[in-house]
């Protein structure tokens, strides 16, 4: 599911680029091969195929586009990656317009493997790539300005899109782009060394902000077509469910109503209007056979999670932690809990679909665009060639626009109606049928030896496995990387490291949540550290720090967080905790001020120090940290779904609380300055919210919180 982003540079040859800018009606593009994707004459399709697969266009009219392959969601990939382009080529941010990718294996991201924005990998993945596109298309733009002025290409210079010759000389980039797209392309074209950097690493406004605020960007659930229905979902109360029979008489009676469709996730009322087919839909008769669901409840989940048995695998061994452990002089052993968790985007679940006799439009709100159009192919009985996928801004992913649960009703029911149309969901559809955060029921166990030095950690992961359903061939022969992060790279400098993982599955779909097991894994590794730290009879910072002598950029993002917090020096009445984690390639830790008012949580400050390596737009950077712990602390303090007879009892923000603006706490955030390459921004914050409360609340109270929210113990 990974690869080492330098395989992502540029391999196409002399003839497959010429025929690529033949097919861009003029003007200078440059494709990337994707290491894995295929070869690289995929890039450039004959007309009969397809437009040519680029990502960088500069037309003869001055435009410069980029195709951006991650769909934006609210973490600024809009704005940061159009300014590694701008960087190479020297012109401000605003000549560089966006293009949203189509599906295709050129865009697949080297990191997963597939075409897909997640795991914090956007910028990490871009960095090198169009970079490189960039500095290629200024070598070719130079190039075709001194072969025109007869000059060395050394002595030129670019200034906002025009090159500059020695005698005065000056061609635009679009007076150039039809002579730069006859040259080879070049494969010794080194971006910039990042102490050259004017644009990249300054924080510059979002690209996409004045569209959001005057209403003209589009959403998914913005789409308008001409002719285009509406359609309202009947859905299984009983988390899959299917439909026994339904009686649409009185349905098909109301206004506006156009059809009624069964299909493979429930039953579809097309109206001329939505609130027409919301109305008809609730009007439905519709019987269901509630599956294998119908007596799940959380309980069971727990008790089930608590009670697994089976062959663990191994993610982690260091030394011999069970020997360590078994002649230990202290041992300390703590077990933790972890609720199902919804998504909850803003946006809920859309998708408008048209399907006509050359094949589909799908206009969709997706971070998976490949298996988007595959879905959509399948329940239109379509090669997936034929989808085009038009990819929308998102109201919020977080994971859950990984799935695709919600495409095939509207293409089925598109294509019995015989016109586009839009199917949404409601919130409280989405909310109680959304593929859900995993539980878990982990357990730590730790040794002291005679001098009172910790010499093992052994941890117990216990959960369900989302890729195995996502992407089953990841593992059938291993284990779930996605299932041990924040836990397999334990950081601290212990001789026995043992870390396994028992997968136990539940009866629903889980589903890749925002940092996904790092939520789970840090606030378990995080707490326990902390209970080893009382143990030991020591500062909990001070006992962090002695054990990350070997992980200086996890030492450092520490040691600034405690000075910054002003650790042991918390106001009367308020207590601290504090967290440390790697997660994406970046280094954060975090540090929770709190207090107990009449038996109630109040966290009054939280602080971030981030490492993230270079940054290419920190205001988007300090934006996403903050997001990330807003987040995080909506569900430690309140985040839980639980089930009853196979349904979900939460059904909207009244009782799926997120924190209000009067709830919230002072957030604090500082990025260090780092040469290091890019690391992930727009999930690693989530994590340690949690666990740097939980062990303030320790601190206050001398209580330990081993299971969430803070809700389920009566502190919020």
């Amino acid at each position: 599911m990974s690869a080492d982003p330098k395989d992502a540079m540029p391999a196409l040859d002399r003839r497959e680029f010429l025929k690529a800018t033949a097919l861009a009606g003029g003007g200078l593009v440059i494709g990337i091969s994707l290491a894995g994707c295929g070869k690289p004459a995929d890039l450039a399709r004959s007309a009969a195929g397809g437009q040519p697969v680029a990502w960088l266009k500069i037309g003869g009219d001055n435009s410069i586009t980029v195709l951006v392959d991650k769909s934006e969601m609210g973490q600024g990939v809009y704005t940061a990656l159009p300014m590694l382009i701008a960087e190479e080529l020297d012109v401000p941010l605003s000549a560089v317009k966006v293009v949203a990718a189509p599906a295709g294996a050129a865009y697949v991201n080297v990191f997963l493997g597939t075409q897909i924005t997640g795991g914090s990998t956007s910028v990490r993945e871009a960095w090198q790539k169009l970079r490189t596109a960039g500095a290629q298309a200024r070598a070719m733009l130079l190039g075709a300005a001194a072969d025109e002025w007869k000059v060395d290409a050394a002595t030129l210079k670019v200034d906002a899109g025009v090159v500059q010759g020695p005698n005065g000389q000056k061609r635009s980039f679009g007076e150039l782009a039809e002579a730069a797209a006859k040259r080879p392309l070049p494969k010794d074209a080194k971006p910039k060394d990042p102490a050259q950097f004017r644009l990249v690493g300054t924080p510059q406004p979002r690209v996409d902000t004045p569209s959001k605020v005057d209403g003209t960007a589009e959403f998914g659930i913005d789409v308008k077509l001409p002719g285009m229905k509406y359609a309202a979902l009947a859905q299984s109360p009983v988390l899959g469910g299917k439909v026994k029979s339904v009686d649409s008489a009185a349905a098909e009676k109301m206004p506006g109503v156009v059809k009624v469709v069964t299909t493979s996730g429930g039953v579809a009322v097309v109206a001329e209007h939505y609130w027409q087919a919301r109305q008809a839909r609730d009007a439905l008769k519709v019987e269901w056979d509630p599956g294998a669901n119908a007596r799940l409840d959380t309980a069971a989940i727990r008790a089930g999670l608590k009670a697994a048995k089976g062959a663990s695998q191994s993610a982690r061994k260091d030394g011999d932690a069970a020997a360590a452990l078994k002649a230990a002089h202290k041992k300390v052993e703590a077990s933790y809990e972890l609720p199902l968790l919804a998504h909850a985007t803003m946006e809920p679940m859309n998708c408008t679909a048209h399907v006509h006799a050359d094949g589909c439009d799908l206009y969709v709100p997706t971070q998976i665009q490949q298996i988007a159009q595959a879905t959509a192919a399948a329940a239109a009985g379509l090669k997936p060639e034929q989808v085009n996928v038009h990819t929308t801004l998102l109201g919020g992913g977080f994971g859950r626009r990984l799935e695709v649960d919600f495409i095939p009703a509207a293409v089925e029911t598109a294509k019995a109606a015989g016109v586009p149309v839009k199917l949404i969901w409601t919130r409280e559809d989405d909310m109680t049928h959304d593929a859900y955060r995993p539980p878990a029921h982990d357990t730590g166990h730790g040794g002291f030896d005679a001098a009172g030095k910790l010499a093992a950690v052994h941890l117990q992961l216990v959960s369900p496995s989302i890729t195995a359903r996502m992407f089953p061939p990841v593992v059938e022969k291993s284990i779930d990387p996605f299932a041990v992060e924040a836990a397999a790279n334990f950081l601290y400098d212990v001789p026995n490291v043992s870390v396994d993982y028992l997968r136990h599955e539940v009866g629903i779909n889980v589903g890749y949540w925002r940092s996904v097991s790092h939520s789970l894994n840090c606030f378990v590794v995080e707490s326990f550290m902390d209970e080893l730290a009382h143990a030991a009879g020591k500062d909990p910072f001070e006992f962090r720090r002695d054990l990350l002598a070997k992980q200086p950029r996890a030492r450092r993002v520490l040691e600034e967080a405690a000075t910054r917090a002003g650790w042991g020096k918390a106001p009367s009445g308020r207590h601290q905790g504090i967290a440390v984690m790697e997660g994406y390639g970046t280094y954060l830790a975090q540090v929770a001020e709190i207090s107990i008012e009449q038996g109630k949580l109040k966290v009054h400050k939280i602080l971030c120090v981030v490492d993230c390596g270079h940054r290419v737009n920190p205001l988007i950077v300090d934006q996403q940290v903050s997001g990330g712990m807003v987040f995080g602390l909506s569900a430690a303090l309140w985040g839980e779904i639980t089930l009853e007879g196979g349904q979900v009892r939460q059904k909207n923000f009244d009782d799926y609380r997120v924190v209000r603006m009067n709830q919230m706490p002072e957030l604090g955030v500082h990025v260090l300055d780092s040469t290091e390459a890019p690391g992930g921004i727009g999930e690693p914050s989530v994590a340690l919210v949690a666990p740097a409360i939980a062990n303030a609340v320790f601190a206050a109270t001398g209580k330990r919180i081993r299971a969430l929210p803070f809700a389920s113990a009566g502190l919020a």
